[in-house]
């Protein structure tokens, strides 16, 4: 029950620590791309994205995981009246921004973890929401993932996402098929052509509203927007 009093989140047996190094060692074009993160999304953030972000985060509640929480674009938009909230990025040069973009002034109750979406450093049933953002594109294996977000979520607890995914236009399709490899290289493993939707929805969780939106002021291969929750069953 939200807002009573919770063990601490521990991790199981079979998962990392928050102290265990999961992520990719870290590349000259990693730091790169790390700094050059925000100012690429600058436009798209202006031109729309930010408002996203800002609706779906009001319903974050109780104890709320992010993951792939990059360089902390997100942390402006949650609630204060949160139990806990833990960051978990697994690349090193993200990880760092994000831990300094904290300190500077994030949220009290949060804290930034090393690990991987496809191995959730957390008990069963121990989370109420669980935030993605633009993070299953990067992701290897996004259906291991999804299962690891169901194992995680206490029944009643919720997956709130905005990701880009694969167009419903046969042309804008095809464009994200030509260039996947090039862009999968450039964006440090975003896969654009991934069917992300068709994922959620056979994850396990209950699906609710799903909305499309377009990505204003960013390449056309990343504009296709859904946007939504799903819940696990009580």
């Amino acid at each position: 029950m939200v807002g009573a009093v919770q063990p601490a989140i521990t991790p199981t047996a079979a998962t990392p620590t928050a102290t265990t190094p999961t992520g990719p060692a870290t590349t000259p074009w990693a730091r790169v791309f790390a700094v050059l993160y925000e100012p690429f999304l600058w436009v798209g953030e202006r031109a729309g994205l930010r408002a996203l972000r800002a609706d779906q985060l009001s319903r974050a509640r109780g104890r709320t995981v992010e993951i792939g929480g990059g360089t902390g674009l997100n942390l402006p938009h949650y609630p204060q009246t949160l139990d806990e909230l833990v960051l978990v990025e697994p690349d090193t040069a993200m990880r760092s921004r994000l831990e300094r973009r904290l300190r500077h002034g994030g949220l009290p109750q949060a804290r930034v973890v090393d690990g991987s979406a496809e191995q959730l450093p957390f008990a069963d049933e121990t989370i109420d929401t669980l935030v993605s953002t633009l993070v299953l594109c990067t992701v290897d294996a996004p259906d291991i993932a999804l299962h690891e977000i169901a194992r995680v979520l206490r029944p009643g607890g919720q997956l709130i996402y905005i990701e880009h995914v694969r167009s419903e236009s046969p042309t804008l399709a095809r464009w994200q098929d030509l260039l996947a490899a090039p862009w999968r290289r450039f964006a440090r493993g975003c896969h654009c052509n991934k069917a992300t939707g068709e994922l959620i929805a056979a994850c396990g969780l209950v699906p609710g509203p799903v909305r499309r939106a377009t990505w204003h002021g960013m390449p056309p291969i990343v504009r296709p927007l859904i946007i939504g929750q799903a819940h696990k069953s009580r």
